[in-house]
Parts: structure tokens; C-alpha cells; sequence
């Protein structure tokens, strides 16, 4: 093999290896780390809860933060309102059915710069139901911990409507209006540690 293919093999290894190793992976402290909610309940008053079980990846691209490609789950079965009977309905196939639908799960297609902030598009499908939606979110900064490991923390808000996805039961009341509202506002904020 003369020098010249030698050459050649090599820098196209070195370019193979360089392209691959420039991907960051990150996982979600989930101590430090929560996927939140907020619906209106009684018309007049609102409930909160959240999600016990849940893991969130991101493949990083510290080049182009909009090369990265997030996945997220989310066991139905871990919901959190504070209170046994409510998230016994939860679970029911009044709501999310947890026994047929375990998991909400979102796979990012597309993340955008929005000025200081990005927004990520992406498949999201709960309840047997997939749509496309946009998540806007920023990052707060990243920092080295004690082990030598990043920490990057991430903030993200949305809403959705539960009838999009096949939620929709309810009763009204007697003065009018619903016992559940139909927007949930969902907050995720999360501490992703390198991997």
C-alpha cells in the first residue's frame, strides 16, 4: 500500500472517529429533576401533580445545540396528586388507562433557536394517540460536579388539551361548568447529567 492511500485511509478514519465523538449523550437526574402539571378542577380552583417515573435522554451536538435529538418517557402509572383515590381514577380507563396505555412517550424531530431560547418539535404520543406539538424550553447553563460529569439545566413549559388524546371524560355541575378542565399546563424541569 503506497503512502499516498495510506494517508488518504487514515484521515478518513480520523474524520469517521471525530464525527462520532463529537456527540454528547445526557440522561435525567431524576432527583433532581420533575414533570408537573396543572389542571382546573371546580371551575373556581386548580390541582397540581406530577410524575414519579419518567427518564428523559438527550444526544447533545455542543456545535449546534439544534442537531441534538431528545426522547422522553413517562410511566402513566406513576401519577401524583397527593391524593389515593383521585389518582386511582387517574389510572382507570376513565382517564389514562394505564393497564393499556403504560407510557407517554415524545421523540424530538426538530429543535429551532428562538431567540435566546429554542423550541422543540416532535412526536408525543399518550394514550395510544400520537400529534406533533412544539415545546419551548431554555437552558440554564451547564456546570461540572464533583465526579467530574456535566449538569446542564433545561426548562420547558407547554399545554395541552387532554381531548386531543382521547381524554375526555368528565360530569358538569350543577351551576354549570365542568368538574375537570380540558388545558393541562405541564412544567418539566430537568438536570441532565453527562453519561
Amino acid at each position: 500500500m503506497n503512502k499516498k492511500l495510506t494517508l488518504i485511509i487514515i484521515l478518513i478514519i480520523s474524520f469517521i472517529t471525530f464525527s462520532f465523538g463529537k456527540t454528547e449523550n445526557y440522561e435525567a437526574d431524576k432527583f433532581h429533576s420533575s414533570i408537573s402539571f396543572t389542571i382546573n378542577h371546580m371551575v373556581v380552583s386548580k390541582v397540581t401533580g406530577h410524575f414519579n417515573d419518567f427518564s428523559v435522554f438527550i444526544s447533545v451536538d455542543p456545535s449546534d445545540i439544534t442537531k441534538s435529538v431528545v426522547t422522553a418517557s413517562i410511566k402513566t402509572a406513576s401519577i401524583d396528586t397527593g391524593n389515593d383515590k383521585r389518582d386511582t381514577h387517574l389510572r382507570s380507563a376513565d382517564f389514562f388507562d394505564v393497564g393499556k396505555f403504560p407510557d407517554i412517550t415524545f421523540k424530538s424531530s426538530k429543535i429551532e433557536k428562538k431567540g435566546n431560547d429554542y423550541v422543540m418539535k416532535g412526536s408525543f404520543t399518550m394514550h395510544g394517540i400520537t400529534k406533533e406539538i412544539e415545546i419551548p424550553f431554555k437552558i440554564n447553563g451547564h456546570i461540572k460536579d464533583y465526579e467530574g460529569k456535566i449538569r446542564a439545566g433545561i426548562e420547558a413549559q407547554t399545554s395541552l388539551d387532554r381531548k386531543d388524546y382521547g381524554l375526555v371524560w368528565n360530569k358538569t355541575l350543577d351551576q354549570g361548568g365542568l368538574v375537570v378542565g380540558n388545558e393541562v399546563k405541564v412544567e418539566i424541569l430537568l438536570e441532565m447529567v453527562s453519561k
